[in-house]
């Protein structure tokens, strides 16, 4: 299905701990059998394919991989680079590690990184970090959220000017 959205020129990397996953590889398509929480695993990934322009996350729907893989590829990724999580109604559903009332869901982080997406307006409340210089947007929808890096010129550019 991906590589006829992306094109045949598409290169589509599936990361599952499943070996049977193994047997979806085709042209242009490859699975890695690993854990996305695995750091060292992901290392392996990029060390081979090199840093994504597009990441969809519809793995194990545990937040605590899911939040780790983020932190993990997010800040690798370059500008104009996509990073999006589905299924995320499991956020809400205790055997993933979710519910309505635990801040360590995958849904709570990312309204989190709105903050920091606007810290640069907080007047000092919140330190600018990576999340405030290179995201350019977040989407919510309905069990997805997406995170757009992007060149955002306007929290960067130099400040000029005098005091009025």
């Amino acid at each position: 299905m991906w590589q006829r959205f992306f094109g045949p020129m598409a290169k589509i990397i599936g990361i599952d701990i499943d070996p049977q996953c193994k047997d979806c590889e085709s042209q242009g398509i490859f699975v890695r059998i690993g854990d996305q929480a695995d750091h060292i695993f992901l290392a392996e990934i990029i060390d081979e394919f090199g840093v994504p322009d597009i990441v969809l996350d519809d793995g194990s729907h545990q937040m605590a991989d899911i939040t780790s893989s983020f932190q993990f590829f997010y800040p690798l990724m370059y500008k104009n680079a996509i990073y999006m999580v589905e299924d995320l109604h499991t956020a809400y559903w205790e055997e993933y590690g979710g519910g309505s009332d635990k801040s360590e869901t995958f849904i709570n982080f990312s309204k989190g990184c709105i903050d920091r997406l606007n810290a640069d307006h907080s007047r000092g409340q919140l330190d600018p970090d990576l999340i405030t210089r290179e995201t350019f947007g977040i989407s919510f929808f309905d069990s997805i959220v997406c995170f757009e890096k992007g060149d955002v010129w306007w929290k960067n550019a130099p400040m000029i000017g005098r005091e009025s």
